[in-house]
């Protein structure tokens, strides 16, 4: 039975995989159709894959675009995510864990929570400006705003949705609540824990675009503000494109970091 659900699933990938190619491909076409072949869009408002392709080397090579390559833009925009990112996750998950873990917690840090959470990060760049400057300090800060927030609720809905019965089971069973917390409560919790990171790292990437459109000397966001400023629609796919590629790359890590904490978790 085992055996034969797993060369199941194996025939399953290369299936899903074909099929991806196969979506991807035709989305191509279709937009060299309309561009290229049958010019039914003005190039200003959609550009042709071979602009993009020219503007994708353009910013490859030789000096770039914007002040440095692709390349470069790329990982500035990785850093600042990845510093942002860790920060909210040392700060919002034990946050989260400690809110759902003892109501006394709760009561003396979730009324602030509540009168911040719903300002939206991006009103906080302003701010961040005044504070920081243009540097990445003030990025970072923004990002980890972002992050913050759902590492928080996650990992407080996933503490507080322990079923009480283990931890009973637990305590008869002679554990202290640091081995409570640590073999019950965090183990019980983690699905909803790294759901919130998925949302933290797609959240993050957003608030880095935006936040680099304002002051930023590198990064994929000062790539689509200077591509928009020089009107160059091909410039400004690439940056979406690496912006896309680069979230998904760091999304592809997180799930494969996920698969080995959890790994009593079924596949699917």
């Amino acid at each position: 039975m085992g055996r034969s659900s797993g060369s199941t699933f194996a025939a399953r990938v290369p299936r899903r995989a074909i099929v991806g190619l196969a979506t991807v491909a035709g989305a191509l076409f279709l937009w060299w159709l309309a561009t290229s072949g049958l010019r039914l869009l003005n190039p200003l408002r959609l550009p042709s894959p071979q602009e993009v392709w020219a503007a994708f080397s353009q910013i490859s090579a030789g000096q770039g675009y914007a002040g440095a390559t692709l390349w470069q833009h790329a990982l500035h925009s990785l850093g600042l995510v990845a510093r942002g990112f860790a920060v909210a996750v040392v700060t919002g998950i034990p946050l989260g864990l400690l809110m759902g873990w003892s109501r006394r917690a709760e009561a003396l840090v979730n009324p602030i929570f509540l009168l911040l959470r719903p300002i939206p990060a991006l009103a906080w760049i302003p701010l961040a400006i005044v504070w920081f400057g243009l540097g990445d300090t003030g990025k970072v800060f923004v990002i980890w705003l972002t992050a913050f927030v759902p590492c928080v609720i996650n990992a407080f809905t996933g503490a507080r949705g322990v079923d009480p019965v283990l931890i009973a089971a637990a305590r008869t069973q002679g554990a202290s609540t640091a081995q409570v917390i640590r073999h019950v409560v965090i183990p019980g919790a983690m699905p909803l824990m790294f759901t919130g990171l998925r949302l933290s790292l797609q959240a993050s990437w957003t608030t880095l675009v935006a936040a680099e459109l304002v002051g930023a000397f590198f990064g994929l966001g000062r790539v689509l503000n200077v591509a928009g400023q020089d009107i160059f629609p091909g410039m400004i796919l690439v940056g979406m494109a690496g912006v896309a590629v680069c979230g998904a790359a760091t999304t592809w890590l997180l799930g494969r970091v996920e698969r080995r904490v959890i790994n009593w978790r079924p596949a699917v």
